[in-house]
């Protein structure tokens, strides 16, 4: 997907995890004891929050400083010039710069997946669309062609036999949609948390269908990747980050207070909200056979031209 984006003013919003200058010394037998990490500041971050403000990455010997990306390709390529180490994105980007090969891609850590009523297409009481059979012919907005948005609005259109060739794609990024749903400017918009949630506060607006169903349930939609070069240089410095990851999302999983303070803190989500929304499924570990899906999906939907393996992109991995 493109990332899931927040607001501009969100990049204030994590300037209190921006340090100064990398440090590349070894400290507790690491290649590295600073790491650079482009994210989003979006609801798949929160374990990352939890690792950092937690101690979990201080616990390991690192110091862990976040660089805000435009967009999930926009921080792949930040790592691919060694302005950061690694990059939080939706998995597109990824497959796009493997497919390309523009980037040596590995993929160091999952991060978020699909679950149940985290992501839906959405539409408002007075929409021509009430059901996804209604689809056709309408205005969707997604956020950009061959994304998340698009990618999954399709494939869930296909499942029901719902012919996407004649829809009409509006480009409206995610803090637009609401706005756009309320004055009738779309008809309907696959939307993620937390962007359900305050579409339905402030534009009324209703799920139509969960992506979490048929062939995009429990769907992969983020992880954290770098370049084969960074993997193959700093082996102890990614068990490290791999390790604390681990331990954050574990605990994210068992108790959503943990990290409810830090979307209002970092996502500059509402208490409320943050405290209704639906979570995604967290997740750390990588397991080839559902990210394999993603790569499938887009060949499927033309995104690329020739089959790719996840198994071989995924970096030496934690066991257990």
């Amino acid at each position: 997907m493109a990332a899931l984006t927040l607001i501009p003013v969100l990049l204030s919003a994590c300037s209190a995890l921006v340090g100064s200058a990398r440090d590349s010394t070894a400290g507790n037998g690491l290649e590295r004891t600073s790491i650079k990490i482009a994210i989003l500041p979006t609801i798949d971050a929160a374990p990352l929050w939890l690792a950092h403000d937690g101690g979990y990455f201080k616990a390991e010997g690192l110091d862990v400083q976040t660089v805000i990306a435009a967009s999930g390709q926009a921080a792949l390529a930040k790592t691919a010039s060694g302005d950061v180490d690694i990059a939080l994105s939706s998995y597109i980007p990824f497959f796009t710069a493997k497919s390309t090969g523009t980037i040596d891609v590995r993929l160091v850590c999952d991060a978020t997946a699909v679950s149940a009523k985290s992501f839906a297409i959405v539409a408002t009481p007075t929409s021509p669309v009430k059901t996804i059979n209604d689809l056709a012919g309408k205005r969707i907005a997604m956020t950009a062609k061959n994304t998340a948005t698009d990618l999954l609005a399709k494939s869930l259109m296909r499942d029901h036999a719902v012919d996407f060739t004649n829809v009409q794609w509006m480009q409206v990024q995610f803090p637009n949609v609401a706005a756009a749903l309320a004055q009738n400017q779309v008809d309907a918009a696959l939307l993620p948390e937390p962007y359900v949630s305050q579409a339905a506060k402030t534009a009324g607006a209703i799920p139509i269908i969960d992506v979490n169903t048929g062939a995009t349930q429990d769907f992969p939609m983020s992880g954290y990747g770098t370049t084969s070069k960074w993997v193959q240089q700093n082996p102890k410095a990614m068990a490290a980050f791999q390790r604390a990851m681990r331990k954050a999302t574990s605990d994210a999983i068992k108790d959503r207070s943990k990290i409810e303070p830090l979307l209002v803190k970092y996502a500059k989500i509402d208490d409320d909200t943050a405290k209704l929304l639906t979570l995604p499924g967290f997740r750390s570990e990588l397991d080839a056979l559902p990210i394999q899906r993603v790569p499938d999906l887009m060949l499927q939907m033309g995104a690329i031209t020739s089959k790719i393996d996840a198994a071989s992109m995924i970096a030496p991995h934690l066991a257990g």
